[in-house]
């Protein structure tokens, strides 16, 4: 909706509704008081529009604390600029939406997957990943599927993201798979074999042998219900780059990467946020002279590289990426 649209329909002014743009609202920051009274408690779990950037900031970067005293093999050291908490705050409200999927489109190195764990963690939910090695085939994808993705949330009912890389489909059956779950929640005759439903079936009866009615059920019922829980549990986040034939030739065979995902662009970094990170990396240090000077040397460098990668396409029709990565290599 633009700013004209509103003006026309509720004869409002976009400033006097908006105090801070880009408008963001998420659930996890308590900004939302009883009768707007900010010297009462605020409620916890409220969506509402994050107007207090600062007290975002501060809560973003408390998670990431967090998480890395929780992670302490995994660390992430990031900078947390206005750019990066929109994404997490985008990521956040898809994946804590009910049967809600994403697709972050970027080239590699823009922060999908750091920034979808920090989202991850900020929701209490558990991430899996695959671990591609050679010996890994469509055989273990599939077990990865049966033993470990649809039994957490299937049986033990716990919300989990599903982050896959586009650098780990190495089979297009993969991608199948994928869009099966997105479709309707479930890979068809993934539990194929008798025993690997008996299991299931034993797993759900032990689980929930307290929940009253539930010993009355019969196959059929547990079974449904299993399903149903595997549907309302799984959130599949898929880190795609646009670059190359694949990418296309993939949303044509697949169309459920688009229709039942909510699209998230990770486009390049704007002038603050360079400068944030390279003030972030520069200043622990010692002794390095016209610190100020060096840091806008940096954000200069990268800007006029950019430029000079969108001339060369332009007048070349070749296309030269310069990514976060590369920057994070020049400081």
């Amino acid at each position: 909706m633009t700013i004209s649209v509103v003006k026309e329909r509720f004869k409002k002014e976009w400033t006097s509704l908006v105090k801070v743009e880009p408008l963001l609202f998420a659930s996890f920051v308590p900004l939302c008081y009883p009768m707007g009274d900010t010297s009462k408690k605020a409620y916890v779990d409220v969506y509402c529009e994050l107007y207090d950037r600062e007290k975002v900031k501060q809560t973003a970067e408390s998670a990431l604390q967090d998480y890395n005293g929780v992670n302490h093999s995994k660390k992430m050291n990031l900078v947390l600029f206005v750019a990066a908490i929109e994404h997490v705050v985008k990521i956040h409200r898809i994946i804590t939406t009910e049967f809600g999927h994403a697709l972050l489109m970027g080239v590699g190195g823009s922060g999908r997957k750091s920034l979808t764990e920090l989202a991850v963690f900020i929701a209490a939910y558990d991430t899996f990943q695959i671990e591609i090695s050679k010996a890994y085939d469509f055989m273990t994808w599939r077990d990865d599927m049966r033993q470990k993705l649809f039994m957490s949330c299937g049986v033990d009912e716990k919300q989990t993201v599903f982050l896959l890389n586009d650098t780990q489909i190495i089979l297009e059956a993969f991608l199948e798979d994928v869009n099966n779950v997105l479709n309707n929640g479930e890979i068809p005759n993934l539990y194929s074999a008798p025993e690997d439903i008996m299991n299931i079936m034993d797993n759900m009866r032990e689980v929930n042998k307290n929940v009253p009615g539930f010993k009355n059920f019969g196959d059929n019922e547990i079974w449904l219900d299993f399903l149903n829980k595997c549907k309302q549990n799984v959130h599949i986040v898929l880190a795609m780059s646009p670059i190359g034939d694949d990418f296309k030739r993939r949303l044509r065979m697949f169309p459920s990467l688009v229709n039942c995902c909510a699209i998230d662009w990770f486009l390049g970094w704007p002038q603050e946020a360079l400068r944030s990170v390279a003030e972030h990396f520069l200043k622990d240090v010692d002794g390095l002279p016209e610190r100020e000077g060096i840091v806008s040397i940096c954000v200069d460098m990268q800007m006029r590289v950019t430029e000079l990668a969108r001339r060369y396409q332009l007048e070349q029709k070749r296309y030269y990426y310069v990514t976060p990565t590369s920057y994070l290599v020049l400081i």
